[in-house]
Protein backbone atom coordinates (compact mmCIF):
# COMPACT_ATOMS: atom_id res chain seq x y z
CA UNK A 1 0.00 0.00 0.00
CA UNK A 2 1.27 3.45 -0.90
CA UNK A 3 2.29 5.53 2.11
CA UNK A 4 0.26 8.66 2.73
CA UNK A 5 2.03 11.75 3.98
CA UNK A 6 0.49 12.60 7.37
CA UNK A 7 -0.58 16.09 8.32
CA UNK A 8 2.06 15.96 11.03
CA UNK A 9 5.42 14.69 9.84
CA UNK A 10 9.03 14.76 10.93
CA UNK A 11 11.83 16.60 9.17
CA UNK A 12 15.32 16.13 10.63
CA UNK A 13 13.82 14.93 13.87
CA UNK A 14 11.49 17.94 14.25
CA UNK A 15 7.74 17.38 14.14
CA UNK A 16 6.08 19.72 11.67
CA UNK A 17 2.48 20.21 10.62
CA UNK A 18 1.75 20.60 6.92
CA UNK A 19 -0.21 23.58 5.58
CA UNK A 20 -3.96 23.54 5.31
CA UNK A 21 -5.12 22.66 1.83
CA UNK A 22 -6.91 26.01 1.53
CA UNK A 23 -3.55 27.75 1.95
CA UNK A 24 -1.63 25.43 -0.32
CA UNK A 25 -0.33 27.31 -3.38
CA UNK A 26 2.46 25.25 -4.96
CA UNK A 27 4.96 27.04 -7.16
CA UNK A 28 5.59 25.41 -10.49
CA UNK A 29 9.14 24.10 -10.84
CA UNK A 30 9.00 23.73 -14.63
CA UNK A 31 11.40 25.84 -16.63
CA UNK A 32 9.05 27.54 -19.10
CA UNK A 33 9.17 30.20 -21.78
CA UNK A 34 6.80 33.01 -20.84
CA UNK A 35 5.26 35.65 -23.08
CA UNK A 36 3.17 38.07 -21.04
CA UNK A 37 0.92 40.20 -23.26
CA UNK A 38 -0.55 43.42 -21.92
CA UNK A 39 -2.59 44.38 -25.00
CA UNK A 40 -4.43 42.48 -27.70
CA UNK A 41 -2.59 42.26 -31.02
CA UNK A 42 -5.80 43.31 -32.80
CA UNK A 43 -8.16 46.10 -31.74
CA UNK A 44 -10.59 43.84 -29.89
CA UNK A 45 -14.30 43.76 -29.18
CA UNK A 46 -15.24 42.28 -25.81
CA UNK A 47 -18.78 40.93 -26.23
CA UNK A 48 -19.21 39.91 -22.58
CA UNK A 49 -18.79 42.75 -20.08
CA UNK A 50 -20.76 44.19 -17.18
CA UNK A 51 -20.76 47.96 -16.77
CA UNK A 52 -24.18 48.66 -15.28
CA UNK A 53 -25.55 48.95 -11.76
CA UNK A 54 -27.58 45.86 -11.07
CA UNK A 55 -24.64 43.59 -10.17
CA UNK A 56 -22.94 45.99 -7.75
CA UNK A 57 -23.44 45.65 -4.00
CA UNK A 58 -23.56 49.43 -3.53
CA UNK A 59 -26.02 50.17 -6.32
CA UNK A 60 -23.55 52.39 -8.19
CA UNK A 61 -22.01 51.96 -11.61
CA UNK A 62 -19.59 49.08 -12.16
CA UNK A 63 -17.30 51.63 -13.85
CA UNK A 64 -17.57 54.79 -11.71
CA UNK A 65 -15.25 56.82 -14.00
CA UNK A 66 -15.95 56.30 -17.70
CA UNK A 67 -12.89 58.32 -18.68
CA UNK A 68 -10.65 56.02 -16.65
CA UNK A 69 -12.40 53.02 -18.19
CA UNK A 70 -11.72 54.30 -21.70
CA UNK A 71 -8.06 54.85 -20.86
CA UNK A 72 -7.81 51.30 -19.51
CA UNK A 73 -9.51 49.97 -22.64
CA UNK A 74 -7.01 51.84 -24.82
CA UNK A 75 -4.11 50.39 -22.85
CA UNK A 76 -5.45 46.87 -23.49
CA UNK A 77 -6.28 47.66 -27.14
CA UNK A 78 -9.98 47.09 -26.57
CA UNK A 79 -11.81 49.03 -29.25
CA UNK A 80 -15.34 48.25 -28.10
CA UNK A 81 -16.99 46.71 -25.05
CA UNK A 82 -20.46 45.16 -25.05
CA UNK A 83 -22.29 46.09 -21.86
CA UNK A 84 -24.76 43.34 -20.95
CA UNK A 85 -26.38 45.27 -18.10
CA UNK A 86 -28.93 47.39 -19.94
CA UNK A 87 -31.95 45.74 -18.32
CA UNK A 88 -35.05 47.55 -19.63
CA UNK A 89 -36.98 50.82 -19.34
CA UNK A 90 -35.32 53.61 -17.37
CA UNK A 91 -32.28 51.50 -16.51
CA UNK A 92 -31.65 50.77 -20.18
CA UNK A 93 -32.02 54.47 -20.94
CA UNK A 94 -29.47 55.32 -18.25
CA UNK A 95 -26.94 52.79 -19.59
CA UNK A 96 -27.35 53.96 -23.18
CA UNK A 97 -26.92 57.58 -22.18
CA UNK A 98 -23.86 56.92 -20.04
CA UNK A 99 -22.07 54.68 -22.51
CA UNK A 100 -23.37 54.28 -26.07
CA UNK A 101 -24.58 57.81 -26.73
CA UNK A 102 -21.72 59.53 -24.94
CA UNK A 103 -19.06 57.35 -26.59
CA UNK A 104 -20.30 55.96 -29.90
CA UNK A 105 -18.48 52.86 -31.18
CA UNK A 106 -16.73 52.30 -27.86
CA UNK A 107 -19.76 50.77 -26.13
CA UNK A 108 -22.66 48.61 -27.25
CA UNK A 109 -25.42 47.88 -24.75
CA UNK A 110 -27.66 44.81 -24.61
CA UNK A 111 -31.04 44.82 -22.90
CA UNK A 112 -32.50 42.09 -20.70
CA UNK A 113 -36.00 40.64 -20.29
CA UNK A 114 -38.34 41.36 -17.39
CA UNK A 115 -39.68 37.90 -16.55
CA UNK A 116 -42.10 39.40 -14.03
CA UNK A 117 -44.22 40.55 -16.97
CA UNK A 118 -45.15 36.92 -17.60
CA UNK A 119 -47.20 36.90 -14.41
CA UNK A 120 -49.77 39.05 -16.22
CA UNK A 121 -52.54 37.53 -18.35
CA UNK A 122 -51.04 39.03 -21.52
CA UNK A 123 -47.49 38.48 -20.29
CA UNK A 124 -45.88 37.12 -23.48
CA UNK A 125 -47.26 40.03 -25.52
CA UNK A 126 -46.05 42.50 -22.91
CA UNK A 127 -42.59 40.93 -22.97
CA UNK A 128 -42.50 41.29 -26.75
CA UNK A 129 -43.55 44.95 -26.49
CA UNK A 130 -40.85 45.53 -23.87
CA UNK A 131 -38.22 44.04 -26.19
CA UNK A 132 -39.43 46.17 -29.09
CA UNK A 133 -39.25 49.25 -26.87
CA UNK A 134 -35.68 48.36 -25.85
CA UNK A 135 -34.72 48.06 -29.51
CA UNK A 136 -36.22 51.47 -30.27
CA UNK A 137 -34.21 52.99 -27.43
CA UNK A 138 -31.01 51.60 -28.92
CA UNK A 139 -30.34 48.16 -27.42
CA UNK A 140 -28.17 46.15 -29.80
CA UNK A 141 -28.83 42.68 -28.43
CA UNK A 142 -30.41 40.69 -25.60
CA UNK A 143 -28.70 39.17 -22.58
CA UNK A 144 -30.39 36.16 -20.97
CA UNK A 145 -29.15 35.39 -17.48
CA UNK A 146 -28.72 31.87 -16.13
CA UNK A 147 -31.72 32.30 -13.85
CA UNK A 148 -33.87 31.22 -16.81
CA UNK A 149 -34.14 27.49 -16.28
CA UNK A 150 -32.74 27.59 -12.75
CA UNK A 151 -34.85 29.95 -10.65
CA UNK A 152 -37.33 31.92 -12.79
CA UNK A 153 -40.87 30.79 -12.03
CA UNK A 154 -44.12 31.91 -13.59
CA UNK A 155 -47.17 31.18 -11.45
CA UNK A 156 -45.11 28.61 -9.58
CA UNK A 157 -43.83 26.82 -12.68
CA UNK A 158 -40.10 26.74 -13.44
CA UNK A 159 -39.58 28.47 -16.77
CA UNK A 160 -37.20 26.75 -19.19
CA UNK A 161 -35.41 28.45 -22.12
CA UNK A 162 -37.32 26.34 -24.68
CA UNK A 163 -40.74 26.91 -23.12
CA UNK A 164 -43.22 27.61 -25.95
CA UNK A 165 -44.52 30.67 -24.09
CA UNK A 166 -41.22 32.42 -24.93
CA UNK A 167 -41.26 31.60 -28.64
CA UNK A 168 -42.68 35.03 -29.64
CA UNK A 169 -39.85 36.73 -27.76
CA UNK A 170 -37.12 34.80 -29.56
CA UNK A 171 -38.83 35.33 -32.92
CA UNK A 172 -39.07 39.05 -32.23
CA UNK A 173 -35.38 39.23 -31.36
CA UNK A 174 -34.60 37.63 -34.71
CA UNK A 175 -36.90 39.97 -36.60
CA UNK A 176 -35.30 42.98 -34.93
CA UNK A 177 -31.78 41.74 -35.71
CA UNK A 178 -30.92 41.45 -32.01
CA UNK A 179 -28.52 38.60 -31.17
CA UNK A 180 -29.33 36.78 -27.92
CA UNK A 181 -26.36 36.15 -25.65
CA UNK A 182 -27.63 33.36 -23.42
CA UNK A 183 -26.12 31.74 -20.34
CA UNK A 184 -27.72 28.35 -19.76
CA UNK A 185 -26.94 26.16 -16.73
CA UNK A 186 -23.54 26.52 -15.00
CA UNK A 187 -20.28 24.54 -14.70
CA UNK A 188 -20.95 20.80 -14.61
CA UNK A 189 -19.22 20.47 -11.24
CA UNK A 190 -21.87 22.67 -9.60
CA UNK A 191 -24.50 20.02 -10.37
CA UNK A 192 -22.46 17.25 -8.75
CA UNK A 193 -22.02 16.37 -5.06
CA UNK A 194 -19.45 18.57 -3.28
CA UNK A 195 -17.27 15.62 -2.37
CA UNK A 196 -13.62 14.68 -2.80
CA UNK A 197 -14.14 14.01 -6.50
CA UNK A 198 -15.55 17.44 -7.33
CA UNK A 199 -12.95 19.48 -9.22
CA UNK A 200 -14.47 22.77 -8.03
CA UNK A 201 -14.84 21.71 -4.41
CA UNK A 202 -12.90 24.63 -2.95
CA UNK A 203 -14.94 27.14 -4.94
CA UNK A 204 -18.16 25.51 -3.73
CA UNK A 205 -16.96 25.52 -0.14
CA UNK A 206 -16.15 29.24 -0.41
CA UNK A 207 -19.47 30.03 -2.08
CA UNK A 208 -21.96 27.32 -1.06
CA UNK A 209 -24.82 29.04 -2.87
CA UNK A 210 -23.34 28.09 -6.27
CA UNK A 211 -23.92 24.40 -5.62
CA UNK A 212 -26.79 22.88 -7.59
CA UNK A 213 -26.15 19.35 -6.37
CA UNK A 214 -29.71 19.12 -5.07
CA UNK A 215 -30.89 19.38 -8.69
CA UNK A 216 -28.36 16.87 -9.98
CA UNK A 217 -27.00 16.14 -13.43
CA UNK A 218 -30.47 15.48 -14.81
CA UNK A 219 -31.17 19.20 -14.40
CA UNK A 220 -27.98 20.10 -16.26
CA UNK A 221 -28.84 17.71 -19.08
CA UNK A 222 -32.36 19.12 -19.34
CA UNK A 223 -30.99 22.67 -19.62
CA UNK A 224 -28.38 21.82 -22.25
CA UNK A 225 -30.90 19.86 -24.30
CA UNK A 226 -33.30 22.80 -23.96
CA UNK A 227 -30.66 25.13 -25.37
CA UNK A 228 -30.36 22.98 -28.47
CA UNK A 229 -34.13 22.86 -28.89
CA UNK A 230 -34.26 26.64 -28.56
CA UNK A 231 -31.58 27.22 -31.20
CA UNK A 232 -33.13 24.67 -33.55
CA UNK A 233 -36.65 26.15 -33.30
CA UNK A 234 -35.59 29.70 -34.13
CA UNK A 235 -33.15 29.60 -37.05
CA UNK A 236 -33.68 33.29 -37.85
CA UNK A 237 -32.47 34.32 -34.40
CA UNK A 238 -28.77 34.32 -33.59
CA UNK A 239 -27.91 32.84 -30.19
CA UNK A 240 -24.51 33.30 -28.55
CA UNK A 241 -23.78 30.50 -26.11
CA UNK A 242 -21.99 32.28 -23.28
CA UNK A 243 -18.92 30.83 -21.58
CA UNK A 244 -17.69 28.60 -24.37
CA UNK A 245 -21.14 27.65 -25.61
CA UNK A 246 -22.52 26.92 -22.10
CA UNK A 247 -20.70 23.58 -21.97
CA UNK A 248 -16.96 24.24 -22.08
CA UNK A 249 -16.26 20.89 -20.40
CA UNK A 250 -17.53 19.15 -23.55
CA UNK A 251 -16.16 20.90 -26.61
CA UNK A 252 -17.23 18.00 -28.81
CA UNK A 253 -20.85 18.90 -27.99
CA UNK A 254 -20.16 22.59 -28.63
CA UNK A 255 -18.56 21.75 -31.98
CA UNK A 256 -21.59 19.66 -32.97
CA UNK A 257 -23.88 22.57 -32.12
CA UNK A 258 -21.81 24.86 -34.33
CA UNK A 259 -21.92 22.25 -37.11
CA UNK A 260 -25.68 21.78 -36.95
CA UNK A 261 -26.92 25.31 -36.39
CA UNK A 262 -25.55 28.27 -38.38
CA UNK A 263 -27.40 30.61 -35.97
CA UNK A 264 -25.35 29.38 -33.00
CA UNK A 265 -22.30 31.36 -31.89
CA UNK A 266 -20.11 31.15 -28.77
CA UNK A 267 -18.06 33.50 -26.65
CA UNK A 268 -15.00 32.36 -24.69
CA UNK A 269 -15.68 34.28 -21.47
CA UNK A 270 -14.79 32.99 -18.01
CA UNK A 271 -13.98 29.39 -18.83
CA UNK A 272 -10.42 28.29 -18.13
CA UNK A 273 -11.52 24.92 -19.52
CA UNK A 274 -10.43 26.17 -22.95
CA UNK A 275 -6.83 26.45 -21.78
CA UNK A 276 -7.02 23.08 -20.06
CA UNK A 277 -7.61 21.44 -23.45
CA UNK A 278 -5.70 23.82 -25.74
CA UNK A 279 -5.40 21.61 -28.81
CA UNK A 280 -9.10 20.75 -28.79
CA UNK A 281 -10.06 24.38 -28.19
CA UNK A 282 -7.76 25.68 -30.93
CA UNK A 283 -9.15 23.12 -33.36
CA UNK A 284 -12.74 24.12 -32.52
CA UNK A 285 -11.94 27.78 -33.17
CA UNK A 286 -10.19 27.00 -36.44
CA UNK A 287 -13.08 24.85 -37.68
CA UNK A 288 -15.74 27.40 -36.68
CA UNK A 289 -13.72 30.56 -37.02
CA UNK A 290 -16.62 32.73 -38.20
CA UNK A 291 -18.76 32.22 -35.07
CA UNK A 292 -16.37 32.45 -32.12
CA UNK A 293 -16.33 35.74 -30.20
CA UNK A 294 -13.89 37.25 -27.74
CA UNK A 295 -15.42 37.87 -24.34
CA UNK A 296 -13.92 38.14 -20.89
CA UNK A 297 -16.67 38.63 -18.26
CA UNK A 298 -14.27 40.63 -16.09
CA UNK A 299 -15.93 43.00 -13.66
CA UNK A 300 -14.92 45.41 -12.45
CA UNK A 301 -12.41 46.11 -15.25
CA UNK A 302 -8.96 44.65 -14.53
CA UNK A 303 -6.22 44.93 -17.14
CA UNK A 304 -4.23 42.12 -15.50
CA UNK A 305 -7.09 39.68 -16.02
CA UNK A 306 -7.41 40.70 -19.67
CA UNK A 307 -3.71 39.93 -20.09
CA UNK A 308 -4.46 36.29 -19.17
CA UNK A 309 -6.91 36.09 -22.08
CA UNK A 310 -4.45 37.65 -24.53
CA UNK A 311 -1.80 35.17 -23.46
CA UNK A 312 -4.27 32.29 -23.81
CA UNK A 313 -5.22 33.23 -27.37
CA UNK A 314 -1.94 34.51 -28.77
CA UNK A 315 0.84 32.38 -27.28
CA UNK A 316 1.82 28.75 -27.00
CA UNK A 317 2.97 29.20 -23.42
CA UNK A 318 2.37 26.17 -21.22
CA UNK A 319 1.03 25.69 -17.73
CA UNK A 320 0.43 29.27 -16.59
CA UNK A 321 -2.17 30.74 -14.19
CA UNK A 322 -5.61 31.47 -15.59
CA UNK A 323 -6.09 34.32 -13.13
CA UNK A 324 -3.81 37.25 -12.39
CA UNK A 325 -4.62 36.99 -8.69
CA UNK A 326 -3.05 33.56 -8.40
CA UNK A 327 -4.50 30.83 -6.24
CA UNK A 328 -7.38 28.71 -7.47
CA UNK A 329 -10.50 30.87 -8.00
CA UNK A 330 -12.40 28.05 -9.71
CA UNK A 331 -10.12 25.02 -9.52
CA UNK A 332 -6.57 23.80 -9.03
CA UNK A 333 -5.36 23.84 -12.59
CA UNK A 334 -3.19 25.83 -14.95
CA UNK A 335 -3.77 26.53 -18.63
CA UNK A 336 -1.79 26.51 -21.85
CA UNK A 337 -1.97 28.89 -24.79
CA UNK A 338 -3.90 28.18 -27.97
CA UNK A 339 -1.40 29.96 -30.24
CA UNK A 340 -4.00 31.14 -32.75
CA UNK A 341 -2.80 32.32 -36.14
CA UNK A 342 -3.15 36.06 -36.95
CA UNK A 343 -6.07 35.45 -39.28
CA UNK A 344 -8.00 33.62 -36.57
CA UNK A 345 -7.17 36.29 -34.00
CA UNK A 346 -8.56 38.95 -36.34
CA UNK A 347 -11.87 37.09 -36.54
CA UNK A 348 -12.18 36.19 -32.86
CA UNK A 349 -11.07 39.57 -31.57
CA UNK A 350 -12.91 41.81 -33.99
CA UNK A 351 -14.53 40.96 -37.31
CA UNK A 352 -16.96 38.30 -36.08
CA UNK A 353 -18.42 40.73 -33.57
CA UNK A 354 -18.66 43.40 -36.24
CA UNK A 355 -20.63 41.08 -38.52
CA UNK A 356 -22.96 39.91 -35.78
CA UNK A 357 -23.64 43.32 -34.28
CA UNK A 358 -23.86 44.90 -37.71
CA UNK A 359 -21.82 48.00 -37.25
CA UNK A 360 -18.82 49.56 -38.88
CA UNK A 361 -16.54 52.03 -37.17
CA UNK A 362 -12.90 52.98 -36.87
CA UNK A 363 -12.77 50.26 -34.25
CA UNK A 364 -14.43 47.56 -36.36
CA UNK A 365 -14.13 48.11 -40.08
CA UNK A 366 -15.00 45.88 -42.98
CA UNK A 367 -18.26 44.77 -41.36
CA UNK A 368 -21.43 43.72 -43.13
CA UNK A 369 -25.10 44.06 -42.42
CA UNK A 370 -26.35 42.16 -39.35
CA UNK A 371 -27.63 38.65 -40.04
CA UNK A 372 -31.39 38.26 -40.06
Amino acid sequence: MRAVLPLVHTIRGVARRGPRLTRYEPRCMLSRVEHPIAAASVAAVDVHAHLGRWLTTHGGWMAPDVGALLAAMDACNLATVVNLDGRWGDELEANLTRYDRAHPDRFVTFCQLDWALLEERTGPAQLVRSLEHSARLGARGVKVWKDLGLTVRVRGRLLMPDDPVLAPVWETAGALGLPVLIHVADPVAFFQPPDRHNERLEEILRFPSVSLADQGMSAFTRLIEGLEVLVARHPATHFIGAHGGCYAENLAWVSEMLDRYPNFWIDIAARAELGRQPRTAARLIAEHSDRVLFGADIFPFDAREYACYFRLLETEDEYFPYSAGGGAPTGRWAISGLGLEPGLLEKVYRTNAGRLLGYGSPAVDGTVDPPR
